[in-house]
């Protein structure tokens, strides 16, 4: 009669637990995490594309994420900086 023979040493690319980190667990994580990534990567292509339109039709990108990064603010946080912008302004004497 033959037995089979315990496994004692995984085989390479095996996921296993080991020091209290479980493999299939973290794997899982990476997955995901490699997937999100490459969609985040293929949304970064569509916005670049986004802007080269944009600028195709006399549309400065470089003004446009300005004016997204401002939408993005809290009125007041908005107002405090653009107060602070034009005081160092005209403490250079620009404008």
């Amino acid at each position: 009669m033959a037995f089979a023979a315990e496994k004692l040493e995984p085989e390479e690319g095996e996921i296993q637990d080991i020091g209290g980190v479980a493999g299939k667990r973290l794997k899982s994580f990476l997955d995901r995490i490699e997937r999100l990534e490459e969609e985040k990567k293929g949304i970064a292509d569509d916005i670049k594309d986004i802007y080269a339109e944009a600028k195709g039709v006399g549309f400065d990108p470089k003004i446009m994420r300005k004016i997204l990064r401002l939408q993005k603010m809290e009125t007041e946080k908005r107002r405090e900086e653009e107060e602070l912008l034009e005081l160092y302004k005209t403490a250079l004497g620009i404008e």
